[in-house]
């Protein structure tokens, strides 16, 4: 016990160092962790790691996908539905049938029901991976938001195909019409299980008498309360926490309060970001249990079978992405369309970013060893080999030129006709005017008497005077400023807590002021920079 517990302590810190290595070379992390992984692979003496697919999916799937779901924009979802829901459902059962057509064609011993189970696997891209390369590059707002809706909803189409595949294979029979009805109601049942949840825990937060450690520790287990009632009952637990966090996201100012989002939003980011890590490590560290699981099947070979179907995987997401932009083109004639006039630069990103992550990995561990009636399940050492193959070209090679493809293509954001720096000066400038308003309104007769109300409407009103062009020049003057007086400040606290007199405790509530002050100051000019 205390061997693993040194094992994962040391692997937690490697992925620091390897995150730290990322950002130091502006490469998404992921890239370089499975890298890190397959490089200790090669180490002498380091343990073999075998990943169990029941880790990932009830373990590290649910808060995923809830944290990306809390954090998605409802607005862009519903502005770009049918292009994230095409992406999602369309596009993941088309890229399976043809993976299945390639695979049953091309690589012996594959039969038809083989090749959708391996389509069912590889056919979702990740979307940590694609968020996290495009962190580093500016893109059009609809191109995060379509990643990261397409990424939210996949993830279950693909492993409803995956379920469907194991079936027929593993019992020789495959029915479309109950297969087609299957897939309505595991879909229709999983949201449904999803927002049922989430109206409990809505109820909770709203009239218990919670805290906001409470909150943050229900927040926690939401997602897994979601995924395991709902695939206790065969429906998509995927879309139960998808449906769940988009249901709580979108009424958390209604029932957490300021304390609670605060300390939540750290606590989540910190999960995100360690879980997120051991996982792509984990994808590297698997290596050499694939590689000698692969039996009869020479290296050569299955290299060769992984190349070509992820060369297969990376024609077609690019030509759905463009058939998907030529039929809005045509549709748009008849219904009114978010972006009638797609152009060719969208689609060709959107085709790129098309890596595959954690989720396909933990599918393909999940195939059973053996069939129904005891036999070897077949071909499932190659599928694994194939598998782990495309996700180390998809991460290494789309990863790192999808930064340069988007330099190259210098798409410019078609929904917004500002800049994000002009839109944040605006709503600035918006929100001081509606403050100023709103003093001179409703408090205009305790102006004249209150200093604290004069000070605050001051504030206001030096805000919007910072808004005025002629004084931008200043601005990170004043914010160097400003930033160098709450350093003086932390310090005078830190000395004054040297004093016996001096309670401790509102020494670190103004040390956690100053921290907010900061926060603050560096989000404002986030944009500017």
């Amino acid at each position: 016990m205390l061997e693993n517990f040194i094992q994962y302590l040391a692997l937690i810190l490697i992925i620091l160092f390897l995150v730290m290595l990322a950002r130091k070379l502006k490469i998404a992390y992921p890239i370089v962790l499975v890298l890190g992984g397959l490089a200790l692979c090669a180490i002498p003496g380091i343990p073999v790691v075998s990943v169990n697919p029941e880790l990932i999916f009830v373990i590290f799937l649910p808060p995923l996908l809830y944290e990306a779901a809390w954090y998605t924009s409802w607005k862009d979802l519903w502005k770009w539905r049918r292009v994230v829901t095409s992406f999602a459902f369309l596009i993941v059962i088309v890229t399976s049938f043809v993976v299945a057509l390639v695979s049953s064609s091309l690589i012996p011993g594959f039969t038809l029901a083989l090749g959708f189970l391996l389509g069912g696997i590889v056919s979702p891209p990740d979307a940590v991976s694609a968020t996290s390369v495009l962190k580093y590059v500016k893109v059009p707002k609809r191109l995060s938001a379509i990643v990261e809706g397409e990424s939210l909803l996949n993830d279950a189409s693909s492993l409803i195909v995956f379920r469907f595949a194991l079936v027929a294979v593993d019992t020789g029979r495959f029915v479309f019409q109950e297969a087609a009805f299957s897939f309505v109601i595991v879909i229709a049942m999983g949201i449904l299980t999803g927002v049922l949840i989430g109206m409990v825990y809505y109820a909770i937060h709203r009239w218990l008498p919670t805290t906001p450690d409470m909150d943050t520790v229900l927040t926690f287990t939401a997602p897994y309360v979601m995924y395991i009632v709902a695939e206790a009952f065969h429906f998509s637990g995927v879309l139960a926490v998808v449906s769940g966090g988009l249901y709580l996201s979108a009424r958390s100012h209604l029932i957490l309060s300021t304390a609670s989002r605060l300390r939540g939003s750290n606590v989540w980011a910190t999960i995100g970001f360690v879980l997120n890590g051991i996982v792509f490590m984990l994808i590297g560290l698997e290596l050499p249990v694939i590689v000698n699981g692969l039996g009869d099947v020479s290296l050569g070979k299955a290299i060769g079978y992984g190349v070509l179907i992820t060369i297969v995987l990376i024609i077609t997401r690019l030509l759905s992405t463009f058939g998907a932009s030529a039929f809005t083109v045509f549709i748009s004639r008849f219904i009114t369309t978010a972006d009638s006039r797609p152009g060719w630069k969208g689609p060709l990103l959107l085709g790129w970013a098309g890596m595959r992550g954690v989720v396909s990995l933990a599918a393909a561990l999940s195939i059973p060893l053996t069939l129904q009636s005891g036999a070897p399940w077949p071909q499932r050492n190659l599928i694994l080999f194939i598998t782990f193959t495309v996700i180390l070209l998809t991460l290494v090679v789309q990863g790192l030129t999808l930064p340069l493809l988007i330099k190259w293509v210098k798409m410019d954001d078609p929904d917004y006709e500002k800049s994000i720096e002009e839109q944040d000066k605006d709503l600035r400038l918006q929100l001081s005017d509606l403050s100023v308003r709103y003093l001179d309104e409703h408090h205009a007769d305790m102006l004249g008497n209150s200093k604290p109300l004069q000070n605050l409407k001051n504030r206001f009103e030096t805000d919007r005077i910072e808004q005025d062009e002629h004084t931008l020049e200043d601005l990170e003057h004043y914010r160097e400023v400003y930033m160098n007086l709450l350093t003086h400040q932390r310090e005078s606290l830190h000395h004054i807590n040297k004093q016996q007199s001096v309670n401790e405790e509102l020494v670190r509530k103004y040390l956690t002021l100053l921290d907010l002050e900061e926060e603050k100051l560096r989000m404002r000019f986030e944009a500017g920079e």
